[in-house]
């Protein structure tokens, strides 16, 4: 049975509540589907390693060069499908109004350059912005 809106916007209160006051709990929560999800694309991408490999080692057997290149393939795509990590929807910090909008909150603890937002699409910080905020709170800090 599908919740009410209410319901649904007590439930995310609640989960921002959780993320608020003990966020390394709420994150051991959601870690063990995560880890559960990395074991399964790694063991998917060790598979298809394994089967492009046995291409490759047919196409030797056959002298088809073709064979050996699609079985290339499959091995660096299991291996690189094994290495990365897959994406999953992670919560984000903010706080809910009175009125229900949602305000959310980047992992530097500061309100969004948006502002308010209302719902869940948000974007973490660019990898450029991230560095950007490093750098400026190194020169902050001095040099020791």
């Amino acid at each position: 049975m599908p919740l009410s809106e209410h319901e649904q916007r007590v439930l995310e209160q609640m989960e921002q509540a959780l993320y608020a006051e003990d966020p390394r709990f709420a994150t051991s929560l959601v870690g063990k589907s995560e880890a559960r999800a990395r074991r399964r694309r790694a063991a998917l991408g060790l598979l298809i390693a394994i089967g492009g490999l046995a291409l490759v080692v047919l196409a030797v057997t056959m002298q088809e060069i073709w064979i050996g290149g699609i079985g290339f393939a499959a091995m660096v795509f299991g291996g690189v499908w094994a290495m990365t990590q897959p994406r999953t929807k992670g919560a984000t910090l903010g706080t809910v109004d009175a009125d229900g909008n949602v305000t959310l909150r980047t992992k530097s603890g500061g309100a969004s350059a948006g502002g308010k937002q209302t719902g869940k699409g948000h974007r973490s910080a660019g990898l450029m912005d991230r560095f950007e905020e490093r750098w400026d709170k190194r020169r902050e800090e001095g040099p020791f």
